[in-house]
């Protein structure tokens, strides 16, 4: 994501004080592991700015549409992402001292020219919300193994023969065959 800064001004300079900030980003793709998305349309916010004391807390809502491939057919998928956005901004850098013991902490800098970069906040929240799945639908029915047609627009007549595929290469089919007491034939 392309960064996006944001001028703090002096209506942020007292502790508690807040400002409400909409805004669009004009971004074009991400990344979430070997995924692809594209933004056609950017992404809308609403965030309110708060001066917390040792920095600016970011907080409010994005929306996004998103496109991808689908997992299971390759065809594109498109899905609406609403996301919630919390990110803190300190104005100095914490000692190791504060630091010590919450490796956890999530924090970006106020950069020294008194900007933040939204996009710090904007792609996180984008991120927990985007599926590690992706799916074109609900109900996709995925290529068929053998001839990779795309079982969602015909059926190629392959399910049978897939199916005994899977079965034959399970090694657990054999046990299909076992003989237990109570079963089949009397035993002796």
């Amino acid at each position: 994501m392309k960064p996006f800064p944001y001028a703090l001004d002096e209506r942020l300079e007292q502790a508690g004080a807040t400002l409400p900030f909409s805004g669009h980003a004009d971004d074009g793709s991400y990344r979430l592991g070997s995924h692809e998305f594209s933004l056609p349309s950017g992404i809308d916010f609403d965030v309110v700015l708060t001066n917390a004391g040792e920095g600016i807390l970011v907080t409010g809502m994005l929306h996004a549409r998103v496109l991808g491939v689908c997992d299971r057919c390759l065809d594109p998928a498109e899905m609406d992402i609403t996301a919630e956005v919390d990110e803190y901004y300190l104005f100095e850098e914490p000692s190791l001292r504060e630091r010590d013991g919450d490796d956890d902490l999530d924090y970006a800098l106020v950069a020294s020219d008194n900007t933040i970069d939204l996009a710090e906040a904007l792609l996180p929240a984008l991120l927990m919300e985007t599926p590690f799945v992706v799916l074109c639908r609900e109900d996709c029915k995925g290529l068929c193994p053998i001839c990779g047609e795309n079982l969602n627009e015909h059926d190629c007549g392959h399910a049978g023969l897939a199916a005994e595929r899977r079965a034959a290469s399970n090694p657990f089919s054999v046990l299909a065959t076992l003989k237990l007491d109570g079963q089949g034939e009397p035993s002796p």
